[in-house]
């Protein structure tokens, strides 16, 4: 269906989205949207079920739920037909450590443990690189691509580098001198990243942004940058500061 008959149908526009995080901050989008004359739904997918093949098939408008590895591969897998048209947020991947206070502090020696999934686990080599204790090979670029172990060229600091799940990591802090610890599981450990972690994966240029997606060929729509504005507004800055109090950046 297109657009301008649902909106003049008064139909809202359906955003798929995941329960939690993105459907609370979706509940101030949606007020902020009507305040300014557009009409959005947010709805719920759960289980397997997929935003973006609900998006591809024209059951959903936009879905917000994503970061841009996540679409680039289902994109790749699937053939889908869909386009960024914004930024939204980032959960930060983050070092924390019970013994030190700084990622510089870290002894030779130290024991670093990462995720083994090649996703979080790129996003902590890279944090590693940023912080200046390994070097990744040439070309890497985290937007393109993933880094693993093997990846990595050189050692400006001797620490040893270990594998585990993301689930086990935080309960793992106590046997290691850092960990990097995904955003969700730190969440339910107490831990914090821009208050606790000991390195912080950065804002900028980075693939990891949670995205706002539209189909391709809607991609110039006239509700599309209403849409993302009504996101990318205040009021939804000032909810995500005070609702997660660091744990999720805003990224706009």
């Amino acid at each position: 269906m297109g657009l301008t008959q649902a909106q003049a149908a008064d139909k809202p526009l359906r955003v798929g989205v995941r329960g939690g995080t993105d459907e609370q901050i979706w509940e101030v989008v949606t007020k902020v949207a009507r305040k300014n004359g557009l009409n959005v739904e947010a709805v719920v997918i759960s289980g397997a079920a997929s935003p973006n093949e609900a998006l591809n098939n024209g059951d959903l408008d936009a879905n917000s739920f994503q970061h841009i590895p996540f679409l680039r591969d289902q994109i790749k897998q699937r053939g889908y037909k869909l386009s960024v048209v914004g930024n939204t947020y980032i959960s930060p991947i983050a070092f924390y450590s019970k013994k030190y206070k700084s990622i510089r502090d870290l002894p030779d020696g130290a024991k670093v443990a990462i995720p083994n999934d090649p996703s979080n686990q790129t996003r902590a080599l890279v944090v590693l690189r940023d912080a200046g204790l390994i070097t990744l090979r040439d070309g890497f670029d985290p937007f393109t691509g993933t880094v693993s172990l093997n990846d990595i060229t050189a050692y400006k600091k001797k620490i040893t580098l270990t594998e585990a799940a993301s689930v086990v990591l935080a309960r793992s802090l106590e046997d290691v001198d850092t960990a990097a610890i995904v955003n969700t599981f730190a969440y339910q450990a107490g831990l914090i990243a821009t208050r606790d972690g000991i390195a912080v994966e950065k804002r900028e240029n980075n693939p990891y942004v949670n995205i706002i997606v539209v189909r391709e060929q809607d991609k110039n729509a006239a509700w599309v940058a209403p849409l993302v504005k009504a996101y990318q507004s205040e009021e939804v800055r000032q909810f995500i500061q005070k609702q997660y109090g660091g744990s999720v950046v805003p990224v706009f």
